[in-house]
């Protein structure tokens, strides 16, 4: 079954940035549509934190069946019927502690849909698999593992293959809350270009930024905010960020927040001191125009492998120009009898990623190989000059003949590492950027010179 995306849908999902219940009833019945007669289908939601004042938060394959983001649910699928919901009992003494619950009635009414007690659970799909051969699932490795031991004389299949297959495509809600998701990540991205200047801590610009995603109406950061600057750039997930920048570096602020549940990823690389140096500038515009490469192959229809295609042949092209490889084709020895690409030393991801439920969600070009409407996904291309790159390939005449050559450019670009990442979705109408914040390296600079408002720090704090 078809779950619709159209651009006039994306503008009134976004008045009401929720998933209405009878979509979640149309996922549930797409998926009903790939289920034998002899399966039953058992998705689990997360279970409770270990201490009630940890955060919680729900499976994302449950959270798409159904929206409900409550703890030790569950849902069971037999043939084409609606699905059977378990949620726990409403309880006052523990509902103090961590808030209100549905319970069964509830749960009935916010979704829809039939529901009985957790405690029900293991019954109910204990008499249906006396007369269903096969079991597939849909929870964390461990719950799994403890339904084979439960169950041993059925059949376990993991059922993420069907459901990735569904999230895949983004509904117009989804999408309208991606661009939600997008446009707060975007302005906690240039809220911070008012705090980036020498002297200023990493967790101060983080701050900047997580502050603007919460006023700004997000659930949350959708993943670990990264604020690298100086050598930091070059480490792709760095997190810590607890480093005060210096004058003549630049800082990769690789940040996302959560709308809904839906994520945002956005990538922006800022000079420190307002201005890019010239070796700083051609890395910057290496990485550009390679996303804006990619940009052009983002079309309906077409292959989705072209973006990487085209944004790698610009970066191997710009490698090569600086010094930093010996020819846009040429290889080094990469470990036993294996040659790799010499640009691959400077990139090392993918050109981009999926984005929904999570940051790294699934898309339906990783199934069919083309971009399609309903798809969301990130352009991210990079480049990490890191200063250690000498020592960590591996020791051969052919390689120590390739350092020869380019090892005065590492020693010049050592330390700059650039990444550009923006978010797009598809609709009938093409593919478009969601994420807006500034990313050309002269609007950047002007941004950049006007007037720094720093984060305080409270009373009595030392700076590291």
């Amino acid at each position: 079954m078809a779950i619709p995306a159209g651009e006039s849908v994306i503008l009134t999902a976004l008045l009401f940035a929720q998933i209405t219940i009878g979509e979640y009833a149309v996922r549930r019945a797409a998926l009903a549509e790939d289920l034998q007669p002899d399966a039953v289908l058992l998705v689990l939601g997360a279970s409770e934190p270990a201490e009630d004042y940890l955060s919680f938060e729900q499976n994302p394959p449950f959270e798409y069946l159904t929206g409900v983001n409550e703890p030790d649910a569950a849902l069971i699928m037999v043939g084409h019927g609606p699905g059977l919901l378990f949620v726990e009992p409403k309880d006052p003494t523990q509902e103090v502690w961590s808030g209100e619950r549905m319970g069964p009635a509830g749960a009935t009414k916010r979704t829809g849909l039939p529901t009985r007690l957790r405690a029900d659970l293991e019954e109910v799909l204990d008499s249906l698999i006396q007369s269903h051969t096969r079991l597939l699932v849909s929870a964390p490795p461990a719950d799994q593992a403890t339904l084979m031991r439960a169950h041993p004389s059925v059949m376990l299949m993991d059922a993420s293959h069907s459901i990735d297959q569904l999230r895949g495509r983004k509904s117009a809600a989804e999408l309208a809350l991606l661009a939600r998701a997008a446009a707060i990540t975007s302005d906690g991205a240039r809220a911070a270009f008012s705090v980036i200047s020498p002297g200023v801590n990493e967790y101060e610009v983080q701050a900047r930024i997580e502050y603007t995603f919460r006023v700004e109406g997000a659930d949350r950061p959708s993943f670990a905010s990264v604020v690298g600057s100086g050598p930091n750039t070059t480490v792709l997930h760095y997190n810590a960020d607890n480093r005060v920048m210096q004058a003549a570096e630049l800082v990769v602020m690789d940040v996302g927040a959560s709308y809904h549940g839906y994520a945002g990823d956005v990538t922006r690389t800022v000079p420190v001191n307002g201005h890019y140096t010239a070796d700083q500038l051609a890395i910057y515009q290496t990485v550009r125009d390679a996303q804006a490469a990619a940009e052009r192959q983002a079309v309906l229809d077409a292959p989705a492998r072209r973006m990487s295609d085209s944004a790698v042949a610009v970066l191997a092209k710009g490698l090569a120009r600086l010094g930093l490889i010996e020819s846009d084709s040429a290889t080094y020895d990469c470990g036993g009898d294996r040659q790799c690409a010499q640009w691959s030393l400077y990139y090392m991801h993918l050109l981009g990623h999926g984005i929904g439920l999570e940051v790294h969600d699934p898309e339906q070009f990783y199934i069919t190989g083309r971009i399609g409407v309903g798809s969301a996904f990130t352009i991210e291309p990079g480049l990490y000059v890191r200063a250690n790159l000498p020592s960590i390939v591996p020791d051969t005449p052919r390689n120590r003949v390739m350092l020869a050559t380019i090892g005065p450019a590492i020693a010049r670009y050592a330390n700059i590492g650039v990444r550009i990442e923006d978010d797009y979705i598809a609709t009938s109408a093409g593919v478009r950027r969601i994420s807006n914040a500034p990313r050309e390296a002269s609007e950047i600079e002007t941004i950049m010179r006007r007037p720094r408002s720093r984060v305080e720090s409270p009373p009595g704090s030392v700076s590291p």
